[in-house]
């Protein structure tokens, strides 16, 4: 009786340590935002607050034509010229070009600005609101933090 008594004790220290492996949980993954709504929610928020005009492209990206431009329009793989401003929706500036532009092909760019800049021509400018899917997505990228929505005043010089 005291051996089955001793085994009963063993198999049951046993049983329950194995069921304590068996629930050791998973260090907590991080907490990851789904920005689509929220850059939605914000670029909307901005739009409304300063009149524009914006309208919305299937991928998400909002745009205002100021000045469709008369020369010129580039694909999503043109080589072009633009000066641009960049800011986020608080107005921050976090880059500008000088007013003679940058040169880049629009395959090396964002995905925004790829889709963004050939609805101008030449001579073309206006505003391309960026979610973060289309920007940076949930990555800080120097002075732009993950999840952030861009605002590019943009001013197409060329395309090359």
């Amino acid at each position: 009786m005291k051996h089955l008594l001793a085994t009963l004790v063993v198999l049951t220290l046993f049983i329950s340590c194995k069921n304590k492996e068996e629930e050791k949980v998973e260090p907590a993954k991080e907490e990851t935002v789904d920005y689509v709504a929220k850059n939605d929610k914000e670029i909307n928020d901005y739009i409304a607050k300063n009149n524009l005009k914006a309208q919305k492209t299937e991928s998400g990206l909002y745009y205002v034509i100021n000045e469709p431009g008369t020369g010129t329009q580039p694909t999503a793989t043109s080589n072009v010229t633009v000066a641009y401003k960049g800011s986020f929706l608080d107005g921050t500036v976090f880059d500008q070009s000088g007013p003679e532009g940058i040169s880049f092909g629009l395959d090396q760019v964002v995905k925004g600005w790829t889709e963004g800049i050939p609805l101008l021509k030449t001579g073309g400018s206006g505003i391309l609101l960026i979610p973060s899917q289309l920007g940076y997505g949930n990555d800080t990228m120097g002075p732009i933090p993950g999840g952030s929505a861009l605002i590019f005043e943009v001013k197409l010089i060329s395309v090359n």
